[in-house]
């Protein structure tokens, strides 16, 4: 028990929770920005993983890492227009939509990367790029704070600079104040002038966009390689951060930051004979959790509301 604490309570640890934060940040943020829009987008998991394919296969083609990023963030866009086009224009539930495409990029990617490549399973013949690890100066001299902070890949930082990027879109900006007038009252916003569709358009290719982002880390930051499934689930559980976070951009920070802390327990977990089992759980079982907990208190605030309604 004592290794455990000294492995939770030192620089590696921390270091290890903001890398594995960084992908379900990305998509916990587009969730959130779809979410606002008064569109769910489910598809996090599917968009995250085409994105994957599609970072590794354009870099590795054009030699550039750069290039590799751009595609990605563009197929998470593309997607998010389809779902857009099948939800919005289509009349197609936005559930099952997402659910195909899901569906879809679970096997399609398999089937891509087969084609382009030769390749079953994991992209071993593509010479991929990486993005940049960033050293900050003079902080990666400070002790603990330098390990921990410093020397990330640099879509880490983005990750974490988007917060604040996001908080300044929705409460900042006139786009912004659409979105969530459109979420919390479309048929009032349309009355004022608000194009419901257009402003659902734009929200969930920002969402794509983000799901991009964090598909590109995962095949060019996180590892150097595509492989089948490799989201395993960081998607949904993005989703579970949003709920969480309350629909504010710190607050989902706050619980990207605790879901990512739970992967890196797992990850530290394997240094023990636990069962491989068990340590592959821990995740998932904290996503369940935090919903059970935040199903608890929504119920709560609706049972409150309802008896100040009566009173």
């Amino acid at each position: 028990m004592g290794s455990l604490f000294d492995i939770i309570f030192s620089a590696n640890f921390g270091y290890a929770v903001l890398r594995v934060t960084t992908p379900i940040l990305f998509a916990s943020l587009g969730a959130l920005i779809s979410i606002k829009a008064g569109v769910v987008n489910i598809s996090m998991e599917g968009t995250m993983l085409t994105a994957a394919l599609a970072g590794v296969a354009i870099s590795a083609y054009t030699g550039s890492a750069f290039g590799g990023l751009v595609g990605a963030v563009v197929v998470g866009m593309l997607l998010g227009l389809l779902l857009a086009y099948f939800a919005l224009n289509l009349k197609t539930d936005i559930i099952l939509a997402a659910i195909a495409i899901n569906l879809m990029a679970s096997g399609g990617t398999v089937f891509g990367l087969f084609v382009i490549s030769g390749d079953r399973g994991i992209s071993s013949s593509l010479a991929s790029k990486v993005l940049p690890r960033i050293q900050i100066p003079i902080l990666h001299q400070i002790p603990v704070l330098g390990p921990v902070f410093s020397n990330h890949n640099v879509l880490t930082y983005v990750a974490f600079i988007s917060v604040a990027l996001v908080y300044i879109l929705l409460y900042k900006t006139p786009l912004g104040l659409r979105i969530r007038a459109v979420g919390e009252n479309a048929h009032a916003a349309d009355s004022v002038g608000i194009s419901v569709k257009k402003t659902q358009y734009i929200a969930l290719i920002m969402s794509g966009a983000f799901a991009g982002f964090g598909g590109a880390f995962m095949s060019m930051g996180y590892v150097s390689w595509f492989s089948t499934n490799m989201i395993a689930g960081r998607g949904f559980i993005a989703l579970a951060a949003e709920a969480l976070g309350m629909g504010r951009p710190f607050g989902v920070l706050l619980t990207s930051l605790l879901f990512g802390s739970a992967d890196a327990l797992a990850n530290a977990l394997q240094a023990f004979r636990i069962p491989s089992e068990f340590v592959q759980m821990v995740p998932y079982v904290v996503t369940i959790i935090g919903l059970v907990v935040y199903a608890q208190r929504k119920h709560s605030a609706a049972q409150k509301v309802r008896q100040e309604d009566r009173a």
